[in-house]
């Protein structure tokens, strides 16, 4: 299938935290990641977080914590590649779900590190574009290259949001529409 279907996603977010959010010079990466999280709390997909060394980088914003689905789990990681960190792996293959939708910060390190291994896990990734960011716009635009290369698909919110919705008449239309109005 080369669309996404919200019975068989489910949304892995990289390190959308406090430090790294301040070294971006901008809050889009954040606003547009609760537009993802706030679609998948409505149309009942599961969200795991990642957290690179929150000792040193700081926990999730909190905007983004606001709005995650109630079972949502924060995993704390110190490799690149977040399915590195023990059980993690295992934890996403337990949902049973084929789609990842995987966004946030670094892009062309832990976005890509992981999208690529999950690739090579058998997984269909797809990429939210702007809900990802590098401190260095070269360096994104390369973080998005090399995904694509390597299997990824590349959306943006609203073509994940409307995938996700399949039609107007949902019954959680509505209330995804009102998150990009």
């Amino acid at each position: 299938m080369n669309t996404l279907s919200a019975e068989n996603s489910l949304v892995l977010i990289i390190d959308i935290q406090e430090k790294l959010v301040a070294a971006l010079n901008k809050d889009v990466v954040v606003s547009n990641s609760l537009k993802v999280a706030s679609a998948a709390k409505s149309l009942g997909i599961p969200v795991i977080l990642t957290e690179q060394y929150p000792k040193g980088l700081g926990s999730t914003v909190q905007p983004l914590k606001d709005v995650l689905p109630e079972n949502s789990e924060i995993i704390e990681k110190t490799y690149f590649n977040a399915l590195l960190e023990d059980g993690l792996l295992d934890k996403i293959k337990s949902y049973d779900k084929k789609q990842i939708v995987i966004f946030g910060i670094e892009t062309h390190i832990c976005v890509y590190q992981t999208a690529s291994a999950l690739i090579e896990e058998g997984f269909d990734v797809y990429v939210i574009k702007d809900a990802c960011a590098s401190r260095n716009k070269y360096e994104f635009k390369q973080g998005i290259d090399a995904m694509v290369a390597n299997g990824v698909k590349v959306y943006c919110v609203e073509i994940a949001l409307f995938d996700w919705l399949k039609g107007a008449k949902n019954p959680k239309f509505k209330e995804v529409q009102a998150l990009i109005k």
